[in-house]
């Protein structure tokens, strides 16, 4: 067994298992092994409606299409990530961006043992008890860029869906701004092509299941991102006095000046920090 922990990377809604390319060999350099993967639902595991293969896009079909990702659970999810994590056979720091975040904490508290560490990137941690859209609702998350980006009633389609094709400018700037403010135009025209349209509305209304017997005896980090306009820094900052508050302990803070996705605009500072993490 290494000495080191290897990394497990879970991204977020809509990503898939690019978003980790720049940090694996980052990581990778320093002597640590890193596993990334798609979740069920997304990257090559996703499945998109209809309607958002046929351009110029019929906006009314679009918000209409039951979608074909609603039947997607968190728990599937969160047993993927169990099965990578079994692969490796030894300790994991275990990282999660953005919705990964629910997914990591899921996995802490069914697996404790096998986890040096758990890192939110800028992710929802969310206290006992408490689904992401309370999260995502709450007054502190009043100016993210997310919701706005929505093109379906989420209780109609079964998904949270956007439109990463679409070549209207004004929703394209906005969608920059929101995933990826301080990324470089061409590689986040090369991001947008890697994501899908349609998360499942129910793993957005699930709440969290951490409890201090088993979830609170990992190791907890929170990476900050003080120029995010997805998950707002006082968002951020509220999600970690949850979790400290109703685990009796204080995760271990950090902070980027970055927008949602540090892994595309300061991958090395990311890189750097998650080595101090594992070391």
């Amino acid at each position: 067994m290494s000495a080191k922990p290897a990394f497990v990377f879970v991204h977020g809604y809509w990503h898939n298992e690019d978003s980790w390319k720049h940090l694996v060999p980052a990581l990778a350099a320093q002597g640590f092994v890193s596993r990334k993967l798609d979740l069920p639902g997304a990257g090559r595991n996703a499945k998109m409606p209809d309607a958002f293969f046929r351009r110029p896009i019929d906006a009314a079909a679009f918000a209409s299409e039951p979608s074909p990702n609603a039947g997607v659970t968190q728990e599937e999810r969160t047993e993927a990530v169990l099965e990578a994590i079994r692969a490796i056979g030894g300790p994991v720091v275990l990282v999660g961006h953005s919705m990964g975040g629910a997914t990591i904490s899921d996995v802490a508290e069914a697996a404790p043992e096998t986890l040096a560490a758990v890192v939110y990137l800028t992710a929802f941690m969310l206290p006992p008890g408490m689904p992401p859209i309370a999260m995502i609702q709450h007054e502190t998350m009043s100016s993210a860029l997310v919701p706005g980006l929505f093109r379906a009633d989420p209780a109609q389609v079964g998904a949270l869906r956007i439109d990463p094709g679409s070549d209207d400018t004004e929703y394209r700037a906005q969608l920059k701004a929101a995933f990826y403010g301080d990324v470089g135009d061409a590689d986040f025209a090369e991001a947008v092509l890697g994501l899908h349209s349609d998360e499942p509305v129910t793993t957005a209304l699930r709440p969290s299941v951490v409890t201090r017997e088993r979830y609170g005896r990992v190791p907890r980090h929170y990476i900050r991102c003080e120029d995010d306009c997805a998950i707002t820094p006082a968002g951020q900052d509220r999600m970690i006095v949850l979790m400290d508050e109703a685990m009796g302990d204080r995760t271990t803070t950090h902070t980027l000046a970055a927008s949602h996705s540090p892994f595309f605009s300061r991958p090395a500072d990311l890189a750097d920090l998650l080595v101090r993490i594992g070391s």
